[in-house]
């Protein structure tokens, strides 16, 4: 039998890990490529550039559409993403299954619940707020936050340090390879979901401390009472 993590916090990802943003992310695109005369990439193929932050996305998404990669116009189009995600930050957005009902049986343990996402900073109280789960963390960490975003190290680092734990004593959950690097790299036990945004790639790759198909798996993991076993 495995032996479940020891936690005294617990810091997650936010796109592909709690909540699916394909949709809104890809409508802010799709929009701001059409205002450039480019083609939509849709939701599919926008879900693969989903993990480093919006100036990647964005140049990932220009360059597919064999667009102008000068530093000038890909600010331009980041600049009509960011005015059209505004917008679709939240109705293309949704939890996924049971991530709510988790999230609030961690909280109700006294457990400081951390979000470290790429996301830029401004669209993440919003949607937070409009999923209904913003009261659940301690500290969020947005990627206007830190100098270098993940994979690199340092957001899980920050979030350490503001929240006094020891890396041994955080576990960090994220769908892609650069929260499983970025674990890997603080020193950090790490779990991997298997049905987020990880550039068509296995998580299993990455070689995290555990791979979980479901969300609420993650109390079990974690030594805790599942959530059938919390409703008996």
């Amino acid at each position: 039998m495995t032996e479940p993590l020891v936690a005294r916090g617990i810091a997650f990802d936010l796109d592909g890990t709690l909540v699916d943003s394909a949709p809104g992310l890809s409508e802010a695109i799709d929009l701001a490529l059409r205002d450039f005369g480019l083609p939509a990439a849709g939701v599919e193929r926008l879900s693969t550039w989903i993990g480093n932050g919006a100036d990647v996305m964005v140049e990932r998404a220009v360059r597919w559409a064999e667009g102008d990669l000068s530093p000038e116009f890909l600010q331009k189009v980041r600049d009509k993403f960011d005015h059209y995600y505004a917008d679709t930050a939240t109705s293309g957005s949704r939890l996924y299954p049971q991530v709510k009902e988790t999230l609030a049986a961690l909280a109700a343990l006294d457990l400081p619940l951390g979000l470290v996402t790429n996301k830029p900073t401004p669209f993440i109280a919003p949607l937070l707020a409009s999923l209904g789960i913003d009261s659940y963390f301690s500290l969020v960490i947005g990627g206007d936050d830190v100098v270098v975003k993940k994979p690199h190290p340092a957001p899980v680092y920050l979030m350490l340090g503001k929240l006094g734990l020891r890396a041994s004593e955080m576990v960090f959950v994220g769908d892609s390879r650069n929260d499983i690097q970025c674990a890997q790299a603080a020193g950090c036990p790490c779990v991997g979901m298997t049905y987020g945004y990880n550039y068509g790639e296995s998580i299993a790759l990455t070689k995290p401390d555990r791979v979980l198909d479901h969300f609420a798996d993650l109390l079990p993991t974690l030594g805790l009472s599942s959530l059938k076993d919390q409703e008996a």
